[in-house]
């Protein structure tokens, strides 16, 4: 009957140190833990996989809050019945869950409304988001990745694709990849197509 605890942060910039302190203090005899977004399936959080596999009947699982398992209500819900189903109890560090003291009708209730609460805040977070993208594209902020050439060097691309010469041409003349040939003339053509 071991004591397992999970932690999950959604980014590498968010320091799981606070979580694991806790855990460790909860009891815990061994620590998994993920760097990865909240919003990623099981399958993409390596971590989470080795501990829920570990997990024997008569364990303990311990995370911090329940949205730590997954962001959707019917995760957290498949989540929380297989593991009670193998009878692994579940206990959050935030006193909302606790599968040992709790009958399990409350726990389906808990779960639930977590769940949703977690999925209406995650739906939150991404209308946010694409608000301030937006808010930023009309105030010219560009995204994604800077280019790697110059406009110089974009021209000289352009005059040498109209007389003919090939991306690897192209790209071995230039010192770049064809794709990125590939890329300036896409670019470029699109450009010159909208004057």
């Amino acid at each position: 009957m071991a004591i397992w605890g999970y932690w999950r942060t959604s980014t590498t910039e968010q320091d799981g140190e606070r979580q694991q302190r806790a855990l460790l203090e909860a009891g815990c005899e061994r620590l998994y833990g993920d760097q990865i977004s909240g919003t990623s399936n099981y399958g993409e959080r390596p971590e989470l996989s080795r501990c829920l596999d570990a997990l024997r009947d008569g364990d303990t699982l311990v995370i911090h809050e329940l949205d730590r398992l997954g962001r959707s209500m019917v995760q957290m819900l498949n989540q929380t019945e297989a593991l009670i189903d193998r009878g692994v109890a579940i206990k959050t560090l935030d006193g909302r869950l606790d599968t040992k003291t709790m009958p399990e009708d409350i726990v389906k209730l808990v779960v639930g409304v977590m769940g949703y609460a977690a999925e209406m805040e995650l739906k939150s977070i991404m209308k946010r988001t694409a608000e301030g993208r937006h808010i930023a594209q009309t105030r010219g902020v560009k995204f994604g990745r800077k280019r790697q050439y110059s406009p110089q060097q974009a021209s000289t691309v352009m005059e040498m694709r109209s007389r003919g010469d090939g991306y690897g041409t192209i790209g071995s003349a230039m010192g770049m990849s064809a794709s990125m040939v590939r890329r300036i003339i896409d670019l470029y053509s699109k450009e010159e197509a909208l004057v």
